[in-house]
């Protein structure tokens, strides 16, 4: 069985999370995740994630620590994420509904996607580091 590798990215500014908000396929629109993506064929993780943070948002970001394993998205994929800082440019919502920039206290403000939801709480140490 192949596994789908699925990457986010905990992008952090100023002690703030970035959530963004999926605007499909229509059983996940409206959740909010980790910007990121697909792993392809032939691709690292990491150069994934530094795509899709470029694809997704128009920023280019430096990958820090991952946060933990694989985490269970499904029956055949995972969820891998990392810590992350905006090098250049302003996050933009391209292929999301909305980005919101999310302080130690609203974590829990917007409504996690369930394969997202596990991680807040390991990303939220990294908020005041």
């Amino acid at each position: 069985m192949t596994i789908n590798v699925v990457v986010g990215a905990a992008i952090i500014r100023d002690g703030r999370l970035l959530a963004a908000q999926r605007a499909e396929p229509a059983e996940l629109a409206g959740g909010w995740e980790f910007p990121g993506g697909k792993v392809d064929p032939g691709e690292t993780d990491e150069d994934a994630l530094v795509r899709e943070c470029h694809e997704e948002l128009g920023v280019k970001v430096a990958l820090g620590e991952r946060i933990g394993g694989d985490w269970p998205l499904s029956l055949s994929g995972v969820l891998r994420v990392w810590t992350a800082e905006l090098v250049e440019g302003e996050p933009q919502a391209l292929e999301h509904l909305a980005l919101r920039w999310l302080e130690p206290g609203q974590l829990y403000d917007v409504e996690w996607l369930p394969g997202d939801l596990p991680l807040v709480e390991e990303i939220r140490p990294h908020l005041t580091a």
